[in-house]
């Protein structure tokens, strides 16, 4: 039985997810970047990650022949930027707005982002329409100040707030383990 895709995507807009743009360097010195949310960490030892790129993107095929690429989770206040990067400016105009700078890779990364990891690109898997990107973490730089994390779900974008315990005790989970048996 296949699933229509358009029910596929409907029911992954519920899966909320922190909002990153994945940035390179080609080897003529241009940048590129998009929009993602599919990413994820994959081991501590060694540190990596793994991002989906559709293999039709542009910058799926700058990374893929860079060899390098760097993940900026955006802050709240770097709303502007995720539309910029998952809009119909392209390639290194989309550089255009932000304080960009670089690590080890010499990959942009974006000086507001709660996060950036620097990459080497470590191994590649095609799958189906998208592209696994895996990535051997080279550095890491946090941001020095705390700042809200920008996300995604239901198709808008959004913030997390944590829950108040006294206020909403019902909404908490304990993990099974803490549990007396």
């Amino acid at each position: 039985m296949t699933i229509d895709s358009e029910i596929f995507k409907a029911g992954m807009r519920h899966l909320a997810g922190h909002v990153c743009l994945i940035t390179t360097l080609t080897g003529d010195g241009m940048r590129s970047g998009l929009t993602a949310t599919a990413v994820c960490s994959v081991s501590a030892a060694p540190p990596m990650l793994l991002c989906c790129i559709h293999q039709r993107s542009a910058s799926h095929a700058a990374i893929r022949a860079a060899g390098r690429f760097a993940v900026n989770v955006l802050a709240l206040e770097d709303r502007a930027l995720a539309e910029r990067f998952a809009g119909p400016i392209s390639g290194d105009a989309r550089f255009a707005q932000g304080l960009w700078s670089r690590l080890q890779t010499g990959s942009p990364v974006l000086d507001s982002a709660l996060v950036n990891f620097d990459c080497r690109l470590a191994q590649s898997v095609d799958a189906g329409t998208h592209g696994i990107l895996f990535g051997e973490i080279i550095a890491v730089r946090l941001r020095p100040d705390p700042a809200k994390p920008l996300l995604y779900a239901h198709g808008a974008y959004g913030a997390f707030e944590a829950l108040d315990a006294a206020q909403h005790p019902e909404l908490l989970w304990t993990p099974s383990w803490e549990h007396d048996e």
